[in-house]
């Protein structure tokens, strides 16, 4: 097995007197896919908030190649490496596909403002970079024909697949994605699984995937966390997950030691 990229130990998450996180403890690898599956409030996303900076736990330590992420603030995070996809689409709706992965590429972005301005030299040049760096983007996803197109016209499905490819286009070592699929139909779930294990296996980019849709989760994903009342109850590949009594409980519903 190889070393963890990232290592979660003991993660401790409250708000006031409720509870959200307990003891959370598991390592991530490079180049898989790792799901974190769960409930409704069961602290999947209190987790992703606790990796990209948003959240601050009191207890507990995340580290990723080395770095303490713990108290970093979200662009720190992000300058790491670390990239998000949001629940909800939180992209500038009004402006074009091409403009929002361009935004993708802000934390690389170093000429400033008089070379930008000038658009001469240095500036001329990290400009190409971004702008290549986007069109890898565009082809990776298949968005050439919308690339124009102002995302607040495009539907609910190619939004997410922009916003997939805006976190992308920072080129993140560990992309983390909270519910791509949440509202889609079967074909564009399909798109978007083929998407990530593209994203996986061509950039050996790491993913962390919060998905409901358990037939998904158990085709793509390496390895699966099992959250429940914020504490991990398993933690293994699909089937030993699937196989696992206190996940079996969870999801239907019964009571487990």
């Amino acid at each position: 097995m190889p070393e963890a990229q990232m290592q979660i130990e003991g993660i401790g998450l409250s708000f006031g007197g409720v509870r959200a996180l307990s003891g959370i403890t598991f390592n991530i690898y490079p180049s898989t896919i790792q799901a974190i599956i769960g409930p409704n409030g069961a602290g999947k996303t209190s987790m992703l908030n606790c990796i990209s900076g948003l959240y601050k736990p009191q207890q507990g330590q995340i580290r990723f190649e080395g770095q303490n992420l713990i108290g970093r603030a979200p662009h720190e995070i992000a300058r790491l490496g670390i990239a998000r996809s949001f629940q909800n689409i939180e992209l500038f709706r009004h402006m074009t596909v091409v403009d929002n992965l361009m935004l993708g590429r802000h934390v690389h972005m170093r000429g400033g403002v008089l070379t930008g301005g000038l658009y001469w030299g240095p500036g001329q040049r990290e400009e190409i970079a971004h702008r290549e760096a986007v069109e890898q983007v565009i082809d990776l996803l298949e968005i050439q024909s919308i690339r124009k197109k102002t995302v607040g016209s495009l539907s609910y499905g190619l939004q997410k697949r922009v916003e997939l490819g805006r976190a992308l286009a920072m080129h993140p070592r560990l992309l983390l994605l909270d519910e791509p699929m949440a509202g889609m139909n079967s074909e564009e779930k399909e798109d978007m699984a083929r998407f990530i294990l593209d994203i996986s296996e061509e950039q050996r980019t790491t993913i962390v995937l919060i998905e409901h849709d358990m037939g998904v989760v158990m085709d793509i994903s390496d390895n699966v966390a099992v959250l429940e009342f914020g504490q991990l109850i398993a933690y293994g590949t699909p089937a030993e997950v699937k196989a696992n009594p206190a996940v079996i409980a969870a999801y239907l519903g019964q009571e487990h030691s």
